[in-house]
């Protein structure tokens, strides 16, 4: 799924550096209350662009997937959109093992590595014959990190995630969000794998786990006597529309750190932390911000969309009321509504 283009200015991202931004009133509107809910989200393989990656070859398949997912998190860095770091135990394709076809079906088998200790799996996929394809059944061939089907006319390129998110299996792998942030950011350092937090839990991580993003549009709905403020005229301007956005980006942002890595996340140091507060402290001020709900749920993620962390526990939707206090963002899980009938599991 991709993201709408919202032209904006560029600043450093919110999650290293806040910045401070002058109230346009001295005297605070009326109580606003929020509902945070997702929009769009999608999966990004950040190990493919983490360290120092040889440029992308676009004239082989493989190279041109991952030159589709630079420009994507290239683009994420123009726009307020929150991301999710999150670990998996590795994965990888057993390029040593058997490729296994059902009899007379497009079922096929593919070998897995599961782990550190590698230890031997499978997974089983039904392909459907894309409409550009010129034969009934692809010729696969794999690597370590792709799975690539050549039809005749057209060649499909599928990462192991891709095919993990995508197809049912029985393999318990947990989803741990170790990390918060924003992506906005003059330098796209996000794409490049130049992120200092993100680099610093790559290296922790990357021997036992993959690292993936989980790139999310937020939708904010307000309820407030006054209106939401997004409509107001003097918020019509493009500089003050995304000045009130990156407000409520840092606020939700905050939140969900606390939420999945704790009050005190070892992945900011003191001084960050002393900034974050005085943000807090301000927006909560000048937006009269009484409370906010946050909903995160992923119709779109597949097998990915159950998210866990040290903090939380693993659940495929996470609905949380919050405020601010003493320059903190306080969260609290709260009970899900009753499930519709018929509802995905």
């Amino acid at each position: 799924m991709t993201f709408p283009e919202l032209a904006a200015m560029t600043s450093q991202p919110h999650s290293e550096q806040f910045a401070v931004l002058a109230s346009p009133s001295s005297e605070p509107g009326a109580p606003q209350s929020w509902m945070v809910s997702v929009a769009n989200a999608k999966f990004h393989w950040y190990d493919l662009v983490a360290g120092f990656q040889q440029a992308p070859d676009i004239r082989d398949p493989i190279g041109r997937y991952q030159r589709r997912m630079q420009f994507e998190l290239e683009a994420a860095a123009a726009q307020r959109h929150l991301f999710f770091a999150v670990v998996r135990p590795r994965v990888r394709f057993d390029i040593k093992g058997t490729i296994q076809w059902g009899f007379f079906s497009l079922k096929l088998t593919l070998p897995l590595l599961l782990g550190a200790d590698e230890a031997k799996e499978s997974i089983t996929i039904e392909l459907k014959v894309p409409f550009a394809a010129t034969m009934k059944k692809p010729t696969v061939t794999l690597t370590p990190n792709f799975v690539t089907l050549n039809w005749g006319g057209l060649v499909e390129a599928l990462s192991i995630h891709d095919i993990l998110q995508t197809y049912a299996h029985t393999l318990k792998i947990p989803s741990k969000v170790v990390y918060v942030g924003q992506t906005r950011d003059d330098d796209a350092r996000l794409g490049k794998g130049r992120l200092p937090a993100l680099q610093k839990l790559h290296a922790q991580h990357s021997k036992h786990f993959d690292t993936l993003l989980l790139v999310q549009q937020l939708d904010v709905q307000v309820s407030c006597a006054d209106g939401d403020p997004a409509e107001a005229p003097h918020n019509a301007h493009p500089l003050a529309a995304d000045t009130l956005l990156a407000d409520r980006m840092d606020v939700i942002e905050a939140a969900l750190s606390n939420y999945f890595e704790g009050a005190n996340p070892r992945s900011r140091n003191q001084e960050q932390r002393l900034l974050r507060t005085a943000r807090l402290t301000e927006v909560q001020a000048e937006h009269n911000l009484v409370q906010f709900t946050i909903d995160l749920q992923y119709e779109d993620a597949g097998r990915y969309k159950y998210l866990c962390s040290e903090q939380a526990a693993s659940a495929k939707r996470h609905l949380l009321s919050c405020h601010i206090a003493n320059g903190q963002a306080i969260t609290a899980p709260m009970p899900l509504p009753p499930a519709a009938k018929n509802a995905k599991s």
